[in-house]
């Protein structure tokens, strides 16, 4: 079980940075996530977003390689149907070799409009286009086509899908399952016995909304605004992935919405303490608990917590990236070790 960090590199006009700074600070912090045991750094993308979403990842990725020597680097996701499948595949082998062989390939079909009409590319052929990039990339490898190769023969590719759909096409080209749902996990085997494919081979993995405090309460204020945010640009996000009519532009997303004024009122977590698309704050504690039952009995061998949100404060960061290291990798290491040796969980 490896446990890591997510960015997007979001930064909203309320809590603003100088882009350098930003950036610097953001490949400090992840090398002192290194120093302090964490496993992994994953990097996301969108386009065309006022707050400077992440659009290039495999550029921040190389970056972090230099920065590095032992996580694991990962793309959660690169959108595969905007690229052409030798620019995705020579650009991870180069982050392979800067790497010395520590690249995970996230890969995604992504949903706006905008982002697609900016790219010349077809919104409605996405999961199609997903799977044919996905299945070029390995090719490329495989038979030498892409030069220079990567270190990895190949480099782990994943799927970040989150319906049945997406987890069969994952299952048939043999590849990761970047997201951690128990309702997916038959369509993907499905998709494994389909593709030739071992069911020993499946993996999944995935982003955990949660933000570590030693007092979630007292901390909730201070973090509330940034996760309001976030909520409601993905609400705007995702209308455009409905109705959008494609016509590029630098969005400026809305600070809250009637959805996130709830969100805030009910507090910094669920009642029933378990994982939803809802971003919340918990107790180093139940952290543990609640990942523990969301994974069991998947295959899971990948999570990743995001390291911010939205620019909320440096010293919430810091401790929430101490408590991740300290208590929360350890604890669901020491799971995954027992459930291979069969030996007791703390």
């Amino acid at each position: 079980m490896r446990v890591g960090i997510y960015t997007d590199m979001r930064n909203p006009a309320p809590w603003r940075r100088p882009w350098a700074s930003l950036y610097a600070a953001t490949l400090e912090r992840i090398a002192e996530a290194e120093r302090m045991g964490l496993d992994s750094a994953w990097v996301s993308e969108h386009h065309l977003f006022e707050d400077g979403y992440l659009p290039q990842p495999l550029l921040l990725a190389a970056a972090i390689a230099q920065r590095t020597r032992r996580m694991r680097i990962g793309t959660a996701v690169l959108l595969a149907p905007l690229r052409p499948a030798l620019q995705i595949a020579e650009e991870a082998a180069v982050v392979d070799l800067l790497s010395a062989g520590r690249l995970e390939l996230g890969l995604g079909a992504g949903y706006r409009v905008p982002e697609f009409a900016a790219y010349g590319a077809d919104v409605k052929q996405r999961f199609p286009l997903l799977e044919r990039r996905t299945a070029e990339v390995l090719e490329l490898w495989s038979q030498g086509t892409c030069t220079p190769p990567p270190v990895q023969e190949p480099p782990p590719v994943w799927l970040g899908v989150m319906g049945p759909r997406g987890a069969g096409i994952a299952g048939r080209l043999g590849v990761g399952l970047l997201w951690m749902a128990r309702n997916l996990h038959d369509a993907y085997l499905d998709g494994l016995a389909e593709g030739g494919h071992s069911p020993g081979r499946a993996r999944m993995g995935g982003l955990v909304n949660l933000i570590v405090a030693d007092d979630p309460e007292a901390a909730w204020p201070a973090i509330a605004p940034h996760i309001a945010y976030q909520r409601a640009s993905y609400e705007t996000a995702a209308q455009e992935g409905r109705d959008g009519d494609g016509a590029p532009a630098v969005r400026a997303f809305p600070a809250h919405t009637a959805a996130t004024e709830e969100m805030i009122a009910q507090g910094p977590s669920l009642p029933e303490r378990r994982l939803s698309s809802r971003m919340q704050v918990m107790s180093a504690d139940d952290a543990i608990a609640v990942v523990r039952e969301h994974i069991a009995g998947l295959p899971v061998s990948d999570i990743f917590f995001w390291m911010s949100v939205a620019g909320m404060p440096d010293d919430l960061v810091e401790r929430h990236l101490a408590l991740l290291a300290s208590r929360v990798a350890p604890a669901l290491r020491a799971d995954a070790q027992a459930a291979l040796g069969g030996g007791p969980r703390p």
